[in-house]
């Protein structure tokens, strides 16, 4: 019962601060999800302060939360999903080279910059951690997670092109960065002469290529599956079993989850949605993983808002994150600058690329 007490906590704080925002604060729904359990937070940590034992049942509650479990092996595999099925294909693949390039090249050199430049700050405020963790912290924080920003930038009516570039660099820089963060903690772990470089290429191919080669086979599969029939409640099951009967076999066969996901998603989307469904069954899968999507989330950013409970937060960390956060951005827009710059010799981009790409390029729950 404690699971599911949790549980019903967190969609009902989650409907109701969605409840608020729609009725009063109207923000995009994730910011103002993520500003309400902020508020609260705050709200329950003074009232704690001031002595009030009742709160600290909540703040037991959400310590009870394992936010890594729910984030990384539950959350991350719908959302992927969930946000792949409906990305134009197409329109992907006609953007695939700068999409690759800040998929990957970008992603590194944010990682590289952040964990170096980090390494070389805190000692400053009397924090001495070895080089390979900064790098680890660097490969956290390097994919984007525009979501929040996606409503806005629809209402502003970018180019297309530009819109395909940030959902398309969010799909799959979560993979890459999976691989990567992967293969430093294995080298933190065993060290650099025990794994070395056979072993971290060995790794990348497990995970990168495996994860890929993985999705296309359930994506593919699942294809086969839907097109051999024509009943919506059976076809939605499907998708859904694709997810979570691809992440468990992810985890199983030790490759990358997330890109596997990525990768079935995309095939779903594109000839599952076209070839092999109907347009009833197109309408309920695209109406049910959109609220899927909808509800993870919201409670998603409800959990971010109220994880300032459990975390004890002195100076020194304020100040620390306050460098960190303009080390990130500073990182990201070096990232994207680099790759667009000498993609820039053969094709063009739209004007004020870089700092859309720069601010959208928001970091969000799975840090």
């Amino acid at each position: 019962m404690k699971l599911y007490n949790v549980f019903a906590v967190l969609m009902v704080v989650a409907a109701s601060f969605a409840y608020l925002n729609h009725r009063f604060l109207r923000l995009p729904s994730t910011i103002g999800l993520m500003i309400l359990a902020l508020v609260s937070s705050l709200l329950v940590v003074v009232l704690g302060r001031l002595g009030v034992s009742s709160v600290l049942t909540i703040v037991e509650l959400v310590r009870s939360v394992d936010f890594n479990t729910i984030l990384m092996q539950v959350m991350l595999s719908f959302l992927l999903f969930a946000g792949a099925i409906h990305v134009d294909a197409q329109s992907l693949g006609e953007e695939r080279v700068p999409i690759f390039a800040l998929a990957t090249v970008g992603m590194l050199i944010s990682a590289l910059l952040v964990g170096g430049t980090m390494y070389l700050l805190l000692p400053l405020f009397g924090l001495t951690i070895n080089f390979i963790y900064c790098l680890l912290f660097g490969a956290l924080i390097a994919p984007t997670d525009p979501i929040a920003v996606l409503g806005i930038l629809k209402q502003a009516r970018i180019p297309k092109s530009l819109e395909v570039k940030v959902v398309g660099e969010s799909l799959f820089n979560d993979g890459v960065a999976v691989v990567v963060f992967v293969s430093l903690f294995q080298i933190a772990q065993v060290g650099w002469e025990e794994l070395g470089p056979s072993g971290v290429a060995l790794l990348f191919l497990q995970e990168a290529v495996g994860g890929i080669l993985l999705g296309a086979l359930l994506g593919y599969g699942g294809y086969h599956l839907l097109r051999s029939i024509d009943n919506y409640k059976v076809e939605v099951l499907i998708t859904l079993a694709l997810v979570t009967g691809g992440t468990a076999l992810a985890a199983a066969l030790h490759t990358s989850g997330p890109l596997a996901i990525v990768v079935a998603g995309l095939i779903i989307g594109q000839q599952g949605r076209s070839l092999g469904m109907s347009d009833m069954t197109r309408e309920y899968v695209d109406k049910f993983w959109e609220i899927i999507d909808e509800i993870l989330n919201a409670v998603l950013f409800v959990l971010i808002g109220l994880e300032i409970l459990v975390v004890d937060i002195g100076t020194t960390d304020l100040l620390v994150g306050a460098v960190a956060i303009v080390v990130v951005l500073l990182a990201r827009f070096v990232a994207v600058s680099l790759p667009l710059s000498v993609l820039r010799l053969r094709r063009s981009f739209t004007q004020h690329s870089v700092k859309i790409l720069t601010w959208g390029g928001l970091r969000g729950a799975f840090l």
